[in-house]
Formats: C-alpha cells, sequence, structure tokens
C-alpha cells in the first residue's frame, strides 16, 4: 500500500481561537505581539489585520500606523502548540498517526483511511469543512510525501490532492520557501534568480551542496520521497489497537454493545494468535461534538476471552454519554502479558486460583464495586505482624515463603493496633477483661504469652506479648501488651479479630 499524507495548515491559529473565545472580536482587526530585543514585534495578526497589511514579524507601532483601529494583545507562550495538540486528539477520529507540525499545522499519516469515506476527496473534504464549521481557517493537501503535502497545502493553487507518484512534477512550479526551508537560504535562492523548485531541481547535486548546503538537499529528497521522515506521533499507536469508524453516530447503549464487542473479536483474535492477553483494556469514543468519552477494564490474570471482556465492559456502558453520538470507537490494550491456553473442559480445569473461572469472577466483582475494593494478600519473611504479609500484584504471584501454622493469627489484622483498657492480676497472666470503644469484655478463655520481638534492623522499639483471648460471647480477640509489665501503666493494644 503506498504511503499517503495529509496536512493541514491553521493559517490564523491563535487569532482564529481567540475570536472563538471572544466573539466581540470576530471581523476585527487584532494582533498578538511580544517584545524582541527593544522593540514589539506582531507574532500572528487576524484575517482582518491581514488585509489592511499587518503581518506576523511586522512592529507593532508600524502596524498601527497602518490599520485602524488594531488592537494588540500579549502573546500567549506555548499557546499554538497546546491548540494543535488538541486539533490533533480530535483528528485522532480520522487517524492514529497524527503528529503536530509547530507553529501552525498538522501532519496526519492517512494511509489505507481514505476508503472509509468514500475517496481522497470526500476524506479531505470532510476533515476541512469539520475544521472550518468550528471556526479555523484551514488549508489541506494529500500527497505521497510529507514535503510535497506540505508544500501543496501552502503554496499550491491548482489542486488539494496529488495524485499517488505525481508529487514530484506537482511541486516543481512551487517556490523554494514551499520545500520548508530556512529564510536565510530561501532569500539566497531568489537572488540567485531560482525561483521555483523546478529551476535547481536538475542541477547537480554537488554544487547544490557546496553552495547551499546540505540542508536544502534533504528537504528536496524528502519532498521527492527520496528519503523518509519520520513522524514524532502525538500518540504512540499501542500494539493492539482496534479502531471502529461508524458511518453513523452511535446514541444507544445497544449500538454501543455491537461496537464492543465487533472491536474484541478482532482483537482477542490478534491477541490468541500471539499467545497474548489483556489486562488493561481502553475503550475511546469520538463524540460529534469533539469530546472524548473513555472507560478502562483491568482483569487478574491476562486473557483473551472475548465473551468475558464483554462482560467487564457492559458494566461500564451506562457511564458512556454518547450525546448527539459517537462517530469512533478506538479499543487499545495498553498492557498484556502472556496468557495460558484455555482450558476447553470443565474436567481439565485447576482448582482454586489455577481455574479461569475465578479469576472471570473477579473481574465482574471489580467491575461491579471497585478493584480497590479486592485483595488478595501473601506472607512475607517477617515476624513482625505489621509486616509479615504483603499485597500481590495479580493472582498468579506465588507466595516466596510458607504461610505460618504454628501458631494462630487472626482473620482480620487491623491497619493499626488499638489502645485498650486491660485488667490484668499479676506480671504475664492474661486479660481477665477489658474495654474496647467503650464495650466491656469479660475473659472467658486466654492463651498466651507469644512474645514477638521487633526487627531491630528496621526501627527500635519494644518487643509485644501476645494473647489469643475469648470473651463470654464466644468472640475472639487477638491482644498484646506493649514492653514488659510495669502495672496499671502497661499499654495494652487489640491487633486482630478470629472468625
Amino acid at each position: 500500500m503506498p504511503k499517503r499524507f495529509l496536512t493541514i495548515w491553521f493559517r490564523h491559529l491563535t487569532t482564529d481561537w481567540l475570536a472563538l473565545k471572544r466573539p466581540e472580536l470576530q471581523g476585527l482587526p487584532f494582533a498578538f505581539a511580544e517584545k524582541d530585543h527593544g522593540r514589539v514585534i506582531l507574532t500572528a495578526a487576524s484575517p482582518a489585520a491581514e488585509a489592511q497589511g499587518a503581518y506576523p514579524g511586522m512592529a507593532s507601532a508600524d502596524a498601527k500606523a497602518i490599520v485602524t483601529g488594531l488592537q494588540v494583545i500579549d502573546n500567549i507562550p506555548g499557546k499554538p502548540e497546546k491548540l494543535l495538540k488538541a486539533l490533533g486528539e480530535w483528528c485522532i477520529r480520522y487517524t492514529p498517526l497524527i503528529a503536530i507540525d509547530p507553529p501552525d499545522g498538522l501532519t496526519l499519516d492517512v494511509s489505507g483511511c481514505a476508503h472509509l469515506w468514500g475517496g481522497e476527496r470526500e476524506y479531505l473534504k470532510e476533515i476541512v469543512n469539520r475544521l472550518r464549521s468550528k471556526g479555523y481557517d484551514v488549508r489541506a493537501a494529500m500527497a505521497d510525501t510529507v514535503g510535497a503535502a506540505w508544500a501543496n497545502a501552502r503554496f499550491g493553487k491548482v489542486t488539494p490532492i496529488m495524485e499517488s507518484g505525481d508529487h514530484a512534477s506537482a511541486i516543481l512550479s512551487l517556490p523554494p520557501a514551499a520545500l520548508r526551508l530556512e529564510p536565510v537560504l530561501v532569500d539566497r535562492l531568489l537572488k540567485l534568480g531560482l525561483r521555483t523548485i523546478g529551476s535547481f531541481i536538475s542541477m547537480p547535486r554537488s554544487a547544490l551542496r557546496r553552495r547551499f548546503g546540505p540542508g536544502l538537499l534533504q528537504r528536496l529528497d524528502q519532498a521527492l520521497g527520496n528519503e523518509d521522515e519520520p513522524l514524532q506521533l502525538l500518540k504512540p499507536l499501542e500494539p493492539y489497537q482496534e479502531r471502529l469508524p461508524c458511518l453513523e453516530a452511535i446514541r444507544t447503549a445497544t449500538g454501543i454493545e455491537i461496537a464492543i464487542q465487533k472491536l474484541l473479536e478482532a482483537l482477542c483474535k490478534r491477541l490468541q494468535q500471539d499467545g497474548k492477553g489483556v489486562r488493561t483494556a481502553i475503550l475511546t469514543g469520538y463524540r460529534v461534538d469533539g469530546k472524548i468519552e473513555k472507560v478502562s477494564i483491568g482483569t487478574n490474570r491476562a486473557t483473551h476471552h472475548a465473551e468475558h471482556l464483554f462482560k467487564l465492559f457492559a458494566l461500564k456502558i451506562g457511564s458512556i454519554e454518547p450525546a448527539l453520538g459517537i462517530e469512533l470507537f478506538v479499543l487499545e490494550a495498553p498492557k498484556v502479558e502472556d496468557a495460558d491456553p484455555v482450558q476447553e473442559k470443565l474436567w481439565a480445569g485447576k482448582p482454586g486460583l489455577e481455574d479461569t473461572t475465578v479469576a472471570e469472577l473477579l473481574d465482574r466483582l471489580a467491575g461491579k464495586i471497585g478493584a480497590n475494593t479486592i485483595h488478595r494478600y501473601l506472607p512475607a519473611e517477617h515476624y513482625w505482624p505489621e509486616r509479615s504479609i504483603k499485597m500481590a500484584a495479580s493472582i498468579r504471584d506465588r507466595p516466596t515463603t510458607p504461610w505460618r501454622t504454628d501458631t494462630p493469627r487472626p482473620t482480620q489484622l487491623l491497619a493499626r493496633p488499638e489502645p485498650i483498657e486491660v485488667t490484668a492480676p499479676i506480671p504475664d497472666y492474661p486479660p481477665m477483661l477489658f474495654i474496647y470503644k467503650g464495650v466491656r469484655h469479660p475473659v472467658k478463655k486466654a492463651d498466651g504469652p507469644e512474645r514477638i520481638e521487633r526487627d531491630w534492623w528496621l526501627d527500635a522499639g519494644e518487643h509485644r506479648d501476645y494473647y489469643h483471648v475469648e470473651d463470654e460471647e464466644g468472640r475472639r480477640y487477638w491482644l498484646f501488651r506493649s514492653g514488659h509489665y510495669s502495672g496499671q501503666q502497661s499499654q495494652w493494644f487489640i491487633h486482630g479479630f478470629f472468625s
């Protein structure tokens, strides 16, 4: 497939933006300006100001002298780049391969995209008309190379579309500035009478390099397609991404469901072929009004089971607001992992965490109540209770040390021990009763103490003497005394609950 590029030139980018933000400026002459070596220089001029002779690079005082009622506004540093980035993100509905071209352009790799809009002419017309309807004065052109498209968008006068293979002959009549050369180099060419690209394109390359340097030859080769011109994409393309443009904007939940199913079928087919599975997936919907709707899902283990992934997305459909409609859906999987072959037979499945249905159940629960409410813990090599467990990153993590089974541990451990009042008759004797949150708990049974020392290489402090106690209502608790017994001044805490 031959490469095709589309360049968009925003002729009055910042002034168009300001006129949209402040409608009272529509049709009036105004300009942006900034100080430069003690002078105030125009950086951008509105169409009305340009029509009266103002232009970027002109001194503000001169512009005010020739343009009646010219309003000069302080330049906003970095604004063109921010505007181009926002407009580029909007254009992702037409192609995922977009690069900004400061200070006033966008470059789109549209290879294989135009047929979705009925051909290149309709495709270009759609983009230009949509941008103009938003209030931006734009010109666009399409060609086999970035350089040729850029030249035609800014200097071409015949047609905005260069037929495939015709870009070399189409740029011959254009001026040297169409090659994106430095102003100094353009002036040198014009002074020598080389007023079109065709006037020097056939000259010996050694002569051109000697007189004008390698920059001219590089730009010429890029325009002719003899040298590749890599694009620094606005949004790097994910390896696993599927796009679904819609002929008519989707406004219903049923339509969104169908779109998700189609995207998942295509994505999961690719993942299965590569032996990969989704851990994180993001669905992005580009609305007609320019806004973006985005939902994401996560899985506990890598999977390319389309039906399961659809169930996770189905829980999020209610949060998608299509408004006037969504015209493009993009599904991407930024995080994938190697996936185990799916168990086809129920009897062949492994019990416990190896069972794929357990992971799928956890995914559905996380989609309903939130992933942060489900936790899995593994043992850690520490005796100190707060450090004896660690959170698992995924369902596939395996413990590096076995769980302790020689002494009882509570099923619910408090994040921080909470102080209690305890009545204990003699040192090392279990508590007779304790008061926790204002409630008295007479102790019926008790076991202990179990002394646990601190990790001295991590912090300093007292040891703990733990007791496993049961109150008169049969509820069991894990209590401890901090340090050695010191009568009524001993500090006691509750640290956990047994089921």
